[in-house]
């Protein structure tokens, strides 16, 4: 005798119905989550859209003017063009309050160096050295003008009377890497100064390496008639 075949049992609608409603809710709460993260990406890229050519513009006119101060700075401090005269005094202040304000407006090593250039000229080698010291803090890559600092800074120690400090930095001048051509300028600037001070035994000293390391130096025949005057002597 054949088996009654059994009905299967149906899914009941409401249940049915509750998961397409709970899927439709889930969908929809996506799409709005999916929304609100467009916009926020949509709002950023427009603020970039926006904030960028905004900044082209302020750095270019930054630098514009920061040139043009830096520029009329540099005719006063050489005392170029300049319609109504000015004392050398007058003049470095002038020329040190322009360099500043072009400094502010975008920051360049050539105007520190000016900065510091128109301290020592002014007399105030604390200043001087200060800025000097701070150039060489921030632009230590900056190798056609490092030597220059450190030179201008050995200078700004002499002046102010600590020859120590100054010997020391001749002494870092004539150490630095890459920068063989100013050895024999930390070497005669070194002499100089140890002559001056009155040991003369250690300037010859410094003057026989000048001329025996550097026969081609502009300083090699000072060195020399220096050495012939102690052989004379």
């Amino acid at each position: 005798m054949p088996k009654a075949i059994k009905k299967r049992a149906s899914k009941k609608i409401g249940t049915t119905e509750s998961d397409v409603k709970d899927r439709l809710a889930g969908l929809k709460d996506s799409l709005k989550d999916k929304k609100k993260t467009v916009l926020r990406y949509g709002a950023i890229v427009l603020i970039v859209l926006l904030v960028i050519p905004g900044f082209l513009f302020y750095d270019y006119a930054a630098k514009k003017k920061a040139r043009t101060l830096a520029y009329e700075a540099y005719k006063t401090y050489q005392n170029i063009s300049q319609t109504q005269p000015l004392s050398k005094e007058d003049r470095y202040k002038k020329a040190l309050d322009l360099f500043k304000t072009s400094y502010d407006t975008r920051k360049s090593p050539y105007v520190l160096m000016y900065i510091a250039g128109c301290f020592y000229e002014l007399g105030n080698y604390d200043e001087a050295i200060k800025t000097l010291k701070d150039f060489i803090q921030r632009y230590s890559t900056e190798e056609d003008l490092l030597p220059l600092a450190y030179e201008k800074l050995s200078m700004a120690y002499e002046r102010k009377g600590d020859s120590t400090e100054a010997m020391k930095t001749l002494e870092t001048l004539y150490n630095l890497k890459g920068t063989s051509i100013y050895k024999d300028l930390a070497l005669m600037e070194s002499a100089r100064l140890l002559e001056r001070e009155g040991k003369r035994d250690e300037a010859m000293k410094k003057y026989k390496e000048l001329a025996e390391k550097f026969p081609n130096s502009p300083f090699s025949d000072e060195a020399k008639a220096k050495l012939g005057e102690k052989k004379e002597g």
